[in-house]
C-alpha cells in the first residue's frame, strides 16, 4: 500500500550522508538523486524511503505527530539501527525494547527532527 515516504530537509547533505549510512544498514541504496534529494530503496517493487527539500522553496518542518517506521529482520537490527543513528548526530526518542506483544521498537530524530522508529515483530 505505501508507494515511498518523503521527510523534508533543510540540510540535504547532512541529511544524505546520515540516511546513507543508516540505511545501507538495511540494505538499501539510493534509487535516485537530484538537486533536491535522494530517494533510497531495497528493490523496485518495495516502497522507497527520501529526503528533499520542500518543492515551494520553503523551509522543512517536522509534522507534529508525523513518523516512518523502517523495518528491521531482528532485534539485533533495532539495536543497530538506533545505535547508528545516535552515532550520526541523532536525537534519542526511545531507547530499544519490547513495547507490548510481539513489537520490539526504538525511536529516534534525524538530523532535521523528523521522528522515526525501527522496528521488527517477535514471538511473544
Amino acid at each position: 500500500m505505501i508507494g515511498y515516504t518523503c521527510l523534508g530537509t533543510n540540510q540535504l547533505d547532512k541529511a544524505v550522508a546520515f540516511y546513507g549510512e543508516l540505511l545501507g544498514l538495511l540494505g538499501a541504496q539510493p534509487f535516485f538523486k537530484s538537486e533536491r534529494g535522494v530517494g533510497w530503496g531495497i528493490s523496485p517493487d518495495q516502497p522507497m524511503f527520501s529526503v528533499m527539500k520542500p518543492f515551494d522553496g520553503q523551509a522543512a518542518s517536522v509534522g507534529n505527530g508525523t513518523m516512518v517506521a523502517l523495518a528491521a529482520k531482528n532485534p539485533e537490527q533495532v539495536q543497530a539501527l538506533h545505535a547508528k543513528a545516535l552515532a550520526l548526530g541523532g536525537q534519542d526518542e526511545g531507547a530499544p525494547g519490547p513495547r507490548g506483544t510481539g513489537f520490539y521498537g526504538a525511536y529516534f530524530r534525524d538530523l532535521d527532527g523528523n521522528k522515526l522508529a525501527a522496528f521488527c515483530m517477535v514471538k511473544a
